[in-house]
């Protein structure tokens, strides 16, 4: 089994505001500290970009959209703490409103498998609705390939 992961933002400003530079002008790295991580197996691009910043995937154009998958929780909290992704995204708050549900779900799919958008958009949606489960879940409350509770570090 491997980790399927969206997480969505809404960004405060466009995406070509000055800005947003602190964020767009460190996207490839951590794009590429991604697709160099151990554990890695493929993430969301847009058509134009090798981010997916370009997709709309929501009613509101500013909300933008990450999917990847990962072969375990663990290579994905590596990447998440201990690269580059770390120190962008404590400046999260200066390019990103809070928003009121969900912005991030995570779940267990079969190998080889890449999640599609309406998946990820329901996935969300179960969190919002139910709170962390087998099916969705947060790294707060995470569930192990077997549907099992797991303790959150």
């Amino acid at each position: 089994m491997h980790l399927a992961l969206i997480n969505i933002a809404k960004a405060k400003y466009p995406m070509d505001d000055p800005r947003m530079s602190g964020f767009v002008n460190n996207l490839d790295a951590v794009n590429k500290a991604a697709d160099r991580s151990s554990g890695f197996v493929w993430r969301l691009m847009g058509n134009v970009t090798s981010s997916a910043t370009s997709i709309v995937a929501f009613d509101d154009p500013a909300i933008i959209i990450n999917m990847a998958v990962w072969e375990s929780m663990e290579a994905l909290e590596n990447y998440t703490y201990r690269t580059i992704h770390k120190r962008v995204f404590a400046g999260r708050n200066d390019w990103f409103e809070r928003l009121d549900g969900p912005h991030m779900a995570l779940w267990w799919i079969k190998e080889g498998e890449k999640p599609t958008i309406v998946e990820g958009k329901r996935r969300l949606q179960m969190i919002a609705d139910n709170g962390s489960s087998p099916e969705a879940f947060t790294f707060g409350a995470p569930f192990s390939a077997l549907g099992r509770p797991q303790a959150s570090d």
